[in-house]
């Protein structure tokens, strides 16, 4: 069970296709986003959209403009992150950050405008019956809202996560929340029943848990040149995070729970999951 990389090189030729604009007016705005979302990665939110759906034999070709629409959401979470009223860094993917490179104002609007166009391209370029579409529109804009990553995001800055409680409802609406929207968009565009739906969240709940201790161990265990961000940002900013709630080796235990979870979670779903099962074992194995 091996990450799907071809999945991963899909998604970036689809995403090196993109036009977001061609007046020469914006040229610089549109230079700015493509910087952040050409950077690079592993792709892991669209491609866990591309094989969830897979798993009920939906062909990928036929879910790439929700798949982008994801990734263009998570960069601008990043754009939006490194700038100096959250994370202040100037590293992301092994570069500098957007606004280190075009300015603090044109990040902040590269980051908007790749929310807005994420929308778009789902609304004008996604093949699906109107409802399903509506349904995958939905289920994204509440994984973005108040009742996901921004609320999650507002969590973190305000500084109320100081025990365990708080910190999983933090990190599953900052992190978590939209790691579901990816399986349960896949589910919904391949039509799956609604309690296979539910088993896909319950999947995805576990994986984005996973997801997010793994990036607490790594902030504190890896490093800068390996990570491609600073390390360290956490202790620096005296985040709450599972290494300093627990410990280190009581959240290495913690992520090996949550592993083990959510491969029990996969199983319970039927389908040919061994894409989401590479995808797992990637996210628990990751250095970076």
């Amino acid at each position: 069970m091996t990450y799907p990389e071809d999945l991963a090189a899909r998604v970036d030729r689809y995403l090196n296709e993109l036009v977001f604009g061609e007046d020469r007016l914006v040229s610089h705005l549109t230079e700015a986003m493509r910087y952040s979302l050409l950077a690079g990665g592993k792709r892991i939110r669209p491609v866990l959209l591309l094989a969830t759906g897979g798993a009920f034999d939906l062909e990928p070709e036929q879910m790439l403009p929700a798949a982008a629409a994801l990734e263009m959401i998570h960069t601008y979470s990043l754009i939006h992150d490194d700038l100096p009223a959250f994370d202040d860094d100037d590293l992301r993917r092994g570069q500098p950050t957007c606004h280190v490179r075009f300015g603090e104002n044109v990040a902040i609007l590269a980051g908007d405008a790749l929310f807005a166009e994420a929308f778009r391209l789902i609304c004008e370029q996604q093949q699906a019956a109107p409802a399903v579409t509506l349904a995958v529109v939905r289920e994204i804009s509440e994984a973005t809202g108040v009742r996901g990553m921004v609320g999650g995001q507002y969590l973190d800055v305000s500084g109320e996560a100081w025990n365990d409680q708080s910190l999983r409802l933090l990190h599953s609406l900052k992190t978590g929340r939209l790691i579901v929207a990816c399986v349960r968009a896949g589910g919904l565009l391949a039509g799956v029943d609604p309690r296979t739906l539910e088993l896909l969240g319950d999947f995805a709940a576990e994986l984005g848990l996973l997801f997010q201790i793994k990036d607490d161990i790594l902030d504190v265990i890896g490093e800068t040149a390996v990570l491609g961000k600073q390390a360290g940002t956490d202790a620096r900013l005296e985040r709450s995070t599972y290494v300093s709630v627990h410990g280190l080796e009581a959240a290495q235990q913690l992520a090996l729970g949550s592993y083990r979870q959510a491969l029990a979670a996969l199983d319970r779903i039927g389908g040919k999951t061994a894409a989401l099962a590479g995808i797992t074992n990637y996210i628990y194995e990751r250095q970076r």
